[in-house]
């Protein structure tokens, strides 16, 4: 972070040089954090309303700590995603309030903002093997300060599970459809409801699924109107994008 950057900024704003919009503007292209072997983005909250999520599969436990360490100061909530039993017992060791949800594979740091958008997000799984998936989209959500609400387990092969729930699915603002096989599922919820629906392939499936080739395709290949995709096993992208949607006035 500059600090004469930031220092001058101020003063430029107390001579009436810049107003405080024109200084958050200026605030909003500051630099980042440079730690070495990472470049931490320190003014994406500003930039984006959320700040930087720490991705933590592929990095090393002190790479991550590390990471951690540099934001703690800055953030006063902080999501890692992709986080195993051993990353959490590091990260509880140095953070004063970590939150594990084990089935979302993300861990919370800090205080969950609080929700004060009354809109809701649903998201749905077409199986019971698709909510890890879903929980890190639902996770993502709710951290960003939205209501999240869950349908899990009401794929196509019992249609008739998804609409005993009708109402959960017109009363939704944003829809999150999360399926693995040959991901039929997003097309006929959004065929149903007038609001945005995304799409999430997942890797479950057999051997011509592809590794969630065979659901992505069909999702991108949907005839229902109003459907975004994803890429595989995306339920962050996939709660960040809803919330944004949610947010909108």
């Amino acid at each position: 972070m500059d600090k004469l950057k930031i220092k001058q900024i101020l003063e430029d704003v107390k001579s009436g040089k810049f107003t405080i919009k024109e200084a958050m503007e200026k605030l909003k292209c500051l630099p980042y954090q440079d730690i070495g072997f990472a470049k931490i983005d320190t003014h994406r909250g500003l930039r984006k309303g959320f700040p930087e999520v720490i991705f933590c599969e592929g990095k090393s436990k002190s790479q991550i700590k590390k990471i951690v360490r540099q934001m703690l100061p800055l953030n006063r909530t902080i999501l890692a995603t992709r986080v195993s039993d051993e990353i959490y017992q590091e990260i509880k060791g140095i953070a004063p309030k970590v939150e594990y949800c084990k089935e979302a594979r993300a861990i919370v740091i800090g205080k969950r903002p609080r929700r004060e958008n009354k809109k809701t997000i649903l998201v749905i799984t077409a199986g019971t093997a698709d909510i890890p998936v879903a929980e890190e989209a639902a996770l993502t959500a709710e951290v960003m300060g939205n209501k999240v609400e869950r349908l899990y387990d009401v794929g196509i092969a019992g249609l008739h599970r998804l609409l005993d729930n009708r109402e959960s699915l017109f009363s939704a603002n944003v829809l999150i459809v999360v399926a693995g096989l040959e991901g039929a599922l997003p097309g006929v919820v959004c065929g149903m409801v007038d609001r945005p629906v995304i799409a999430v392939p997942t890797s479950v499936g057999y051997g011509t699924n592809f590794q969630g080739l065979a659901p992505l395709l069909t999702m991108l290949n949907s005839c229902a109107p109003g459907i975004a995709v994803v890429n595989i096993d995306n339920g962050f992208g996939a709660g960040y994008i809803a919330s944004l949607i949610n947010q909108m006035r």
